[in-house]
């Protein structure tokens, strides 16, 4: 086949099963907060210390990438993962919860070793749809975590139904292998201890400063940050509200999760579609943050009123909060230096990712403080509005400096 198809399908594969196994841990948020004594909202910092492993991937992970290759690294990645999740199959109580950070590293390597094997293969006037439809990988692993993972959990009990997580992880990791001589072949080992550099602070200064590589780069990366605030909310509650809110069964909750997910793979693509062909991608993102945190009002507005509303309004969610992953990793690629594709995408993410860690810990102190599961999803959706509404004046600034007359 197609390099750039051998590309596509390699990532898409790994995405998908990186976000299987990582998003099974909300959907089990309830039995999981239960067996560690904590209550229901406390899912809440499980997210934040999967966003944390992610964003210590992303700023030290680097020399890993270069070290090894895309394909290996995301190979170690799910490793990763697969240790994770059997540690929080333990019962180790609180200690067991720091599983977390090992699944989050392991999902970090997604973003910046993706990027760079589809940005040397992809073809260049159908970049923004590949990259989204790698990207869609997301959602369709969460959309079969939200399917399977209740059933199994039925079937087996909480810690086997992990097991089973655990062993399509490492299958994936193996399964992968044979793509590994045609898109590894742009290693670049050098003398650095990339162990080293995993605990480094000159490593995560440097990749920072990469920002600096185009003008558009800040603007894109905070842009990323204010819709993760959003979409890791959407992604770690909204199973816990619609039960203790809604009085869904676990079953039902994973099936709302799992529509909102599928709603959001149709999304990523068909925005990168539509992206390929308007252009002005900035603009795009700012649109779709206003339609997000409207979707996100009809939620709060309409979802008690039965199951059809909360379905339908998970979908709308699905396809504007959760749906802007593609068009922003492609516009990343596309301003960054060809040489430095995966360091700004690893940058953009950790800023992204900080976003992850703070939108869940924000959400668990509102709701801890006022009980409000609506309070809190309107507050994540606010803030996206508010930072679109000031980028587009940013962009009309921009465009009448260049434009003067």
């Amino acid at each position: 086949m197609p390099l750039w198809v051998s590309a596509l399908v390699a990532t898409s594969i790994v995405q998908t099963v990186s976000s299987f196994s990582s998003l099974a841990v909300p959907l089990l948020g309830p039995p999981l907060m239960a067996r560690a004594g904590l209550a229901p909202e406390s899912i809440g910092l499980v997210s934040a210390l999967t966003s944390a492993g992610i964003c210590w991937c992303l700023a030290c992970g680097g020399p890993m990438l270069s070290h090894h290759g895309p394909v290996r690294t995301l190979q170690i990645g799910l490793a990763c993962m697969a240790f994770g999740l059997f540690t929080l199959s333990q019962p180790l109580g609180l200690f067991g919860l720091l599983g977390a950070l090992a699944i989050g590293f392991g999902t970090g390597h997604n973003t910046p070793a993706g990027s760079q094997i589809l940005v040397r293969t992809a073809p260049l006037r159908h970049r923004t749809l590949i990259f989204s439809i790698k990207q869609a990988g997301v959602p369709l692993g969460g959309a079969l975590a939200g399917l399977l993972v209740a059933p199994l959990v039925l079937a087996l009990g909480l810690s086997n139904a992990l097991w089973a997580i655990i062993g399509v992880a490492l299958l994936t990791m193996l399964a992968v292998q044979p793509f590994r001589r045609r898109l590894d072949g742009d290693r670049a080992p050098s003398g650095q201890s990339w162990g080293r550099a995993l605990l480094s602070l000159a490593a995560l200064a440097r990749s920072v400063a990469v920002l600096r590589a185009h003008p558009s780069l800040p603007l894109l990366t905070a842009f990323g940050a204010s819709f993760s605030i959003l979409q890791s909310c959407l992604m770690t509650f909204t199973a816990t509200y619609a039960i203790t809110h809604h009085g869904a069964s676990l079953a039902e909750a994973g099936r709302i999760v799992a529509v909102m997910q599928l709603a959001s793979m149709v999304g990523r693509i068909v925005l990168g579609w539509l992206a390929d062909r308007v252009g002005h991608a900035l603009r795009h993102l700012a649109l779709q943050a206003v339609a997000s945190a409207a979707a996100v009002g009809l939620l709060i507005a309409v979802g008690g009123q039965g199951a059809w509303a909360l379905y339908g309004c998970a979908a709308l969610v699905g396809v504007t909060a959760i749906g802007w992953n593609g068009v922003h990793m492609a516009e990343l690629a596309r301003v960054a230096p060809l040489p430095m594709v995966s360091d700004v995408t690893s940058a953009a993410g950790l800023f992204g990712f900080l976003g992850s860690i703070c939108g869940p810990l924000a959400f668990t102190l509102l709701v801890g403080l006022t009980g409000s599961y609506d309070l809190a999803f309107a507050v994540m959706a606010v803030q996206l509005a508010a930072f679109a509404l000031v980028s587009v004046v940013v962009l009309r600034r921009d465009d009448q400096k260049r434009n003067p007359s």
